[in-house]
């Protein structure tokens, strides 16, 4: 593959760059395969100083739209599956503005971690998870789902994860027993020429701190 273009500056998110960040991805599903899940019900554990008390989990719904207010994120979810080499799909590359959610993972708001995926830019232009990198601690997440309901998540942490000993349980696992997380992950790092791959994951990690009802569905 040529070396990617270039544009302002601004890092290109390539098919190399994505298969190192849906990699781990596979890896974290393979790895989990037969171990079993972590009971339902109330969450467990204490937030940090200064964090909200984590929501119980919500009933099973699919996400429809994801907003991060602080970083101008208000975009639309598409469920992903595997493709031919067991990597979780990205989204389209025409659709840079949309977000990737792993449909055979954990819905959002549900105990266990969900997992969305997004692009950090194209050719022209920055994509979905642009900025994601730029999020902090404390700032909601929202996710509108298929039966009306909102998901608001708190985000509780932004690591940069180096592909070098990447360890996909710490960066994806789920973190209390029982409660509902979410994980936006884009590439990010710096580009590596030679190997033409990013070096690093950009992992959001958030859990659930309340619900609502979309406006304008009926309660």
């Amino acid at each position: 593959m040529s070396e990617p273009r270039r544009a302002g500056g601004s890092r290109l998110l390539t098919f190399a760059a994505w298969s190192v960040l849906v990699l781990g991805l596979w890896l974290w599903g393979r790895q989990l395969t037969g171990v079993p899940a972590p009971p339902t019900g109330p969450a467990g554990g204490a937030p940090a100083p200064g964090m909200p008390a984590a929501h119980a989990p919500l009933p099973g719904a699919s996400p429809q739209r994801l907003d991060v207010p602080s970083i101008g994120i208000q975009a639309p979810v598409i469920s992903r599956g595997l493709d031919d080499d067991g990597a979780i799909e990205p989204p389209p590359y025409a659709s840079p503005g949309t977000v990737g959610w792993w449909g055979a993972g954990t819905q959002p708001g549900s105990a266990g971690t969900a997992l969305m995926v997004g692009h950090v830019d194209t050719k022209a232009k920055p994509a979905v998870f642009f900025g994601l990198g730029s999020a902090q601690p404390g700032e909601k997440v929202r996710v509108v789902r298929a039966d009306g309901s909102v998901a608001e998540f708190t985000i509780e942490d932004v690591r940069v994860y180096e592909r070098a000993g990447f360890d996909p349980h710490k960066a994806y696992g789920q973190r209390v027993a029982g409660r509902a997380e979410l994980r936006l992950v884009t590439c990010g790092g710096s580009y590596d020429k030679a190997a033409k791959q990013y070096t690093a994951n950009v992992v959001v990690s958030a859990y659930l701190t309340g619900a609502g009802v979309r406006p304008g569905t009926a309660a």
